[in-house]
């Protein structure tokens, strides 16, 4: 329980957030979803980790869960969003469908969404949780490249931000998200998620109402269709033996 408490850190976040800083052991997505029920819209979870950008939001949707989760693209955006305004020139910053995030082709880390168990589809959920981690520090004591297909934000040259700095500019972004959806509709969220996935000349991209991946292809008529509720359940970019980001 003592790694667990809660201690006193200041972020500088938007007025709507309320922060919970937790210490370095702690789990900023598993406190988030436990503290849900009563934390309301709003509450930022963030972990106090020298090696880890760690960290969760409460949302309170108005949408039925089955549409609801498109919230998670809002999320990604601003996440990616926030990478790239700290970003070294010429390096890219990409999303492998749905969840990773990844700069140059290394896995920095991604992103997480978690919802009541049993919430019914057609109703809306009384809340969800987005979380987020990112390699800020590379703790496998090797020279980069040792793991071709991991980074962190030390051995991209991101000299200016660090955890506190990466989950502040998070929330800044997210409300900029969650406004444009507000005044343009999910449109305007899926334009600029599907920028950041890699794209094949001839490949076209789309987010249907339930969040699932349309893609079209140049001179063809089939549709392909890949659903996000299935993989929302296992984090593709998360290790379960460590807790963090792949190596």
């Amino acid at each position: 329980m003592r790694i667990r408490a809660p201690f006193e850190q200041t972020l500088d976040l938007p007025p709507p957030f309320t922060l919970v800083t937790l210490r370095e052991r702690a789990n900023a997505f598993t406190h988030a979803m436990e503290i849900a029920p009563t934390s309301g819209a709003g509450t930022l979870v963030y972990v106090g980790r020298f090696d880890l950008a760690e960290f969760a939001v409460v949302l309170e949707p108005e949408e039925p869960l089955n549409l609801a989760r498109r919230a998670f693209y809002a999320g990604m955006v601003a996440l990616s969003d926030a990478l790239l305004a700290y970003a070294p020139p010429r390096k890219l910053v990409t999303i492998d469908w749905p969840d990773a995030i990844r700069i140059d082709d290394g896995l920095l880390g991604g992103g997480r969404l978690g919802w009541p168990p049993g919430a019914p589809e057609d109703e809306p959920p009384p809340w969800m949780v987005f979380g987020a981690m990112i390699r800020t520090v590379s703790m496998s004591g090797e020279e980069p490249g040792v793991y071709p297909v991991a980074t962190a934000l030390d051995q991209e040259g991101f000299d200016d931000i660090g955890a506190s700095g990466l989950t502040e500019a998070f929330a800044r972004h997210l409300m900029a998200a969650i406004h444009g959806w507000q005044s343009d509709g999910f449109d305007s969220v899926a334009r600029e998620f599907v920028e950041r996935l890699p794209h094949a000349a001839g490949t076209h991209y789309g987010i249907a109402d339930n969040g699932d991946l349309i893609v079209t292809h140049a001179g063809r008529t089939d549709v392909g269709r890949s659903a996000l509720l299935p993989v929302l359940r296992t984090p593709s970019w998360l290790d379960p033996e460590t807790g963090g980001p792949r190596l």
